[in-house]
């Protein structure tokens, strides 16, 4: 620095934050200042170009590489404050310029109304405009976009009251939808070129960085590559470990489940992903290459042990895997070792392992079969399935679920519900019209739509796989914690078959199915505690029934209660319970307990047997499966094949936020957001929608700019009922909770019985 700087304090009058972070100094006349964090002299543009400098601006300064991300945060957010005057002027001469633009198309519309007589107080709404065939994808730098149009702009207003409201109606609408073109253009532009999946736009947090980047005007730059490998992902990491320190501080009262994920890579490799659950939301912790080690027990043992330590073996109810034997012997020796914790097998697992089984019946795989020609015939022409769309409302025919076994037993009862849809459609004159009416499978599309034979089984199918499903969505819901609902969901499924086929013989081949599926969790502790301590189903159940059951709640209380003063305690408050006593018996809890989550009502009015309410609680919160679903595009891999520690590091932490983020959204994504036929969805559909002969090079039939996209809605099929109002009330079939029993004589027995 040269001696003839002389150091000039900053006064209290200087309020831009901007100050605390630079020094001033004088030469002569002028006034320099210094970046007090990389020491850089700025000679010119005052206390601006400092801001800049320390928020990576890209304009007059160079950016920073020493600034601490907050400090860079700020000074960004000081930017955009600064370019608000600016924005609101130029969105004035921006609206003056649109007034001008569209004065042509007003003329036209007058003329038009002049013409026809029609009243001018209608509002007339436009029909949606497309991109002008003028615009070119790859559009040259120099043709930008306030270049497009420029010989509008010469076009004069033409004068007369009527004319005037023509304009307010119509150029606000015409013009919205153009600047809407010009941004859905630039957003493909980069998705295409970065090679993006286009399902990105799904994300929830899509639409907010559109309004964001709208928010700060023209002067908004884009981050940079370094800036979001570098600061941008440490302030992403710090959010997210920000939001779990919030959720893990609820752990001590709600407790939580580790939730242990396997996953087979693409490249043959085994990674362990190692979760935890708790109401507030799963987040992922870490990852773990168990390739050459899966098949040790003590590794996995010892793997299970330093996650349970991590997260606190207090916060712990159970651990959650799959029901493969070494995770059976690992979960073993790991509640030998905590004997305050359960080792619990994924539930949905043993429930998609029904669905599986009952496809493979005779008469349910022959009917799958039908089903699925006519959806393969439709979602492959074109012409046919823009058809199918038109009647059903836009609904589609395919019913995505969390596995394929479910996908096919949703998509059946699609096809039940939009059964009238499809028979208007194959009696409609553009089916005889049309040229695949006159195929062999148009013929067989027919005969099938047309026998009551095919819609009768296919309805007797849904009638006993639904209560499995609903059961499927339960116990993989994010949306509430499914330890209450699990024992009465297969309960229920097992008396819907009974009431559907009564005879014994006939409802046992399905129960069998079940049972041998469930027989790892038919007697687990926490199930049967979850469902004794839910209000909705404990006082609508016979009083025997609490016998057979309280058992295993003991069973519970014993277990993730060691101090037998506090067991003694806990039994005692389960009279009051019973009996509902005190605060039990109030009628805000008696109508609570449908409207209130299970742990809810225990926080509520359970203050009067704290003992038992605290035990309930941490119960009642916990989750019964592993995560179905996993995320795209994670880059997991990747991290455990880089050999470079920092790169290492850096891609653990993207995995560590993109996970998490991941996991965050789940909650808010539509189920219905994706076209049947995508390819990300393909795993699941594939039986439904891909041919199985090689794909014929037929133009006609695969354009697929002639199809009209889902509407992604299911309003045209009537309300939805809520899986767990669906469970409804009454638990007193001691058959169901014991099982069926086989033996030909009581099978004959009761066949004399009902005859």
């Amino acid at each position: 620095m040269g001696s003839n700087l002389e150091p000039v304090p900053v006064t209290s009058q200087k309020h831009d934050p901007a100050w605390k972070h630079c020094e001033m100094f004088k030469n002569g006349e002028r006034v320099q200042l210094k970046c007090i964090y990389c020491g850089k002299i700025f000679k010119g543009g005052g206390i601006h170009r400092i801001k800049e400098h320390l928020a990576g601006q890209k304009g007059n300064a160079s950016t920073c590489l020493r600034v601490q991300p907050n400090v860079r945060l700020l000074m960004q957010d000081s930017l955009n404050g600064v370019v608000m005057k600016k924005r609101k002027k130029q969105k004035l001469a921006e609206e003056i310029t649109t007034y001008n633009a569209g004065t042509a198309t007003s003329d036209i519309a007058a003329e038009f109304t002049d013409t026809c007589g029609l009243d001018t107080q209608v509002d007339l709404l436009p029909m949606p405009q497309a991109i002008e065939h003028t615009s070119n994808l790859f559009l040259n730098r120099d043709q930008g976009p306030n270049n497009i149009g420029a010989r509008k702009k010469k076009s004069r207003i033409r004068k007369g009251a009527s004319s005037s409201n023509n304009n307010a109606m119509l150029l606000p609408i015409n013009q919205s939808k153009k600047v809407n073109n010009h941004v859905h253009m630039a957003v493909a532009r980069f998705l295409l070129d970065a090679r993006v999946p286009l399902d990105a736009v799904n994300s929830v947090y899509f639409q907010p960085m559109i309004d964001v980047m709208a928010s700060q005007g023209p002067q908004v730059s884009a981050p940079s590559y370094h800036d979001l490998r570098s600061w941008v992902l440490k302030a992403s990491v710090q959010e997210v470990r920000n939001d779990i320190d919030q959720c893990s501080s609820t752990w001590a009262r709600s407790g939580c489940s580790v939730l242990v994920d396997e996953w087979i890579t693409g490249k043959g490799k085994t990674l362990l992903n190692f979760l935890v659950y708790c109401p507030e939301g799963t987040m992922f912790l870490r990852s773990v290459d168990a390739s050459t080690l899966i098949n040790s027990m003590d590794y996995l043992y010892e793997l299970l042990k330093e996650v349970v330590e991590e997260v606190g073996v207090r916060n712990v109810l159970q651990v959650v895997t799959s029901n493969e034997e070494r995770y059976v012997i690992a979960g073993k020796r790991l509640t030998d070792a905590y004997p305050t914790l359960f080792w619990t097998p994924c539930a949905a697992h043993s429930v998609d392992l029904m669905l599986e089984d009952l496809k493979k019946l005779e008469w349910i795989d022959t009917i799958m079969e039908q089903a699925k020609s006519i959806s393969r015939f439709i979602y492959n022409n074109n012409i046919l399935l823009s058809m199918m769309r038109k009647f059903t409302l836009g609904v589609d025919l395919v019913d995505l679920g969390v596995t394929r076994s479910a996908t096919d037993f949703l998509t059946l009862k699609r096809m039940v519900n939009i059964k009238h849809n499809l028979q208007s459609m194959v009696t409609s004159v553009e089916w005889a019209e049309s040229p695949y009416s006159k195929k062999p499978e148009g013929f067989a599309l027919l005969d099938y739509i047309s026998n009551q034979s095919f819609w009768s089984t296919c309805s007797l199918i849904c009638c006993l796989t639904d209560p499995i499903l609903r059961l499927l969505r339960m116990v993989s819901s994010e949306e509430r914690p499914a330890m209450a609902y699990v024992y009465a969901g297969v309960y229920r499924a097992k008396e819907t078959i009974k009431k559907e086929l009564v005879n014994k013989k006939d409802y046992s081949v399905y129960w069998n199915i079940i049972d041998h599926r469930w027989e790892s969790l038919q007697r687990h502790p926490l199930h049967a505690a979850g469902f004794y301590l839910n209000p909705k189903f404990f006082y609508t159940t016979e009083e025997d029934m609490h016998l057979h059951i309280r058992s295993l709640v003991y069973d519970c209380i014993e277990k993730l209660v060691p101090d037998p003063k506090t067991q003694d305690k806990i039994v005692k408050e389960t009279t009051s319970y019973l009996n509902s006593a005190g605060d039990f018996g109030r009628k805000m809890a008696v109508r609570a307990r449908d409207t209130l989550f299970p742990a809810e009502w225990w926080s509520t009015y359970g203050g009067g047997c704290p003992n038992l309410a605290r035990l309930a609680i941490r119960i009642l919160s916990q989750t019964s499966s592993l995560i179905r679903s996993k995320p795209g595009r994670v880059p997991l891999e990747e991290m455990h094949e880089t050999k470079n520690c920092i790169e290492h590091q850096r891609l653990n932490d993207l995995a560590f936020v993109q996970y998490n983020l991941w996991l965050r959204q789940r909650k808010n994504l539509e189920p219905d957001c994706m076209d049947s036929i995508s390819y990300e969805k393909m795993e699941l559909v594939h039986n439904w929608v891909s041919r199985r002969e090689q794909i014929s090079e037929d133009l006609e039939s695969s354009d697929w700019m002639t199809v009209d996209p889902p509407l992604g809605s299911i309003a045209p099929l009537g309300p939805l009922i809520d899986d767990i109002e669906a469970l409804g009330a009454g638990f007193d079939d001691f058959e169901i909770f014991g099982g069926p029993k086989d033996s030909e004589e009581e099978i004959g027995e009761e066949n004399t019985v009902n005859e």
